[in-house]
């Protein structure tokens, strides 16, 4: 506690001295269940001790994006910036990456926001709309979509409002744009369906609705590639190459049976020996299924968690 003290007082009186004050210096600490939060003179906070944290949350992701030799994507750690780095041309693309949206370690999801979509992934009246639109009223609560850590929470003067950017254990980033009000602060960590912010109509925005977006190392993918938000069910792994940046990619106008692949309610026998794949489906669909883990899939088949499954390939469940 003593220690505590001397820091709060030390960083008051770093800001009220003239000659230091600034934005960026804190002018008062306080704490709280998840940890010591600096205060900010802008009104923002970050959590104390996770100054040098340098915003990789997939390794694996990581090492293959960031390769010199390869592709050399950037994804600056950065709570002043929407945008951390331009030069990720990921139309130069050659390979593919399959991503697990969801894993054992963190394989809970949520929509944002439960209500009609308005407006679409793609070109919108002559431009790029880089994100669905989701009909709210101002107050509604909208929650995170995967587990993740905050990395911008402020108003952005440029369009956004009111933004909240994540960023996933899955490699991916996902944006929350207008809110009236922000819940969270930069560094914290929080869980699918966490309390993010308030919906509004802050920003380049002509009614009260979330602009939802995910983002891969700083460019665009249609949301609809991630969620069914027709079934509230997230699309279990992602295939990411060149031409997912598409504006015109992931349509929502595919055929009933390719949505519901990937849909963990679908009726099963649960007294099923075995299970044939399906499109879409993964070792965690269907442990969703059958009610049993993905670790239990793996003992039986001899598999590791990040295995890719063939479609037709036959899975013993007991």
């Amino acid at each position: 506690m003593k220690n505590f003290v001397f820091i709060s007082l030390l960083f008051t009186s770093i800001f009220n001295a003239a000659a230091q004050e600034t934005f960026f210096d804190p002018i008062d600490t306080v704490e709280t269940p998840t940890g010591t939060m600096l205060i900010y003179g802008d009104r923002t906070w970050s959590y104390l001790g996770e100054e040098n944290f340098e915003g990789i949350m997939n390794a694996r992701i990581h090492e293959m994006v960031c390769d010199d030799t390869v592709y050399s994507y950037n994804s600056k750690w950065s709570h002043e910036d929407v945008i951390t780095c331009t030069t990720n041309d990921v139309s130069l693309m050659k390979d593919t990456l399959w991503m697990c949206v969801l894993d054992t370690m963190h394989e809970n999801y949520a929509i944002p926001f439960d209500g009609a979509m308005t407006s679409k992934y793609g070109y919108r009246r002559g431009r790029r709309h880089n994100g669905v639109d989701i009909d709210l009223e101002t107050g509604d609560t909208v929650c995170a979509a995967f587990d993740g850590k905050i990395r911008y929470a402020k108003y952005h003067e440029n369009g956004f409002g009111n933004l909240i950017v994540i960023r996933h254990y899955n490699g991916l980033e996902t944006y929350y744009a207008h809110c009236s009000k922000l819940m969270v602060a930069p560094n914290q960590d929080v869980k699918a369906g966490d309390p993010i912010g308030l919906g509004g109509n802050t920003g380049h925005s002509t009614g009260s609705h979330l602009h939802f977006e995910v983002r891969f190392y700083d460019n665009p993918i249609n949301p609809e590639l991630i969620f069914d938000f027709k079934e509230k069910v997230v699309k279990d792994n992602l295939l990411v190459h060149s031409g997912v940046f598409n504006p015109n990619s992931g349509s929502s106008k595919r055929s009933s049976s390719s949505s519901s692949s990937s849909t963990p309610s679908t009726p099963v026998n649960k007294n099923a020996k075995t299970h044939r794949v399906r499109s879409g489906e993964s070792l965690w669909i269907i442990s969703r299924k059958y009610g049993t883990s993905v670790a239990a899939l793996c003992k039986l088949n001899g598999l590791s968690e990040t295995s890719v499954l063939n479609i037709g390939q036959v899975i013993r469940l007991k």
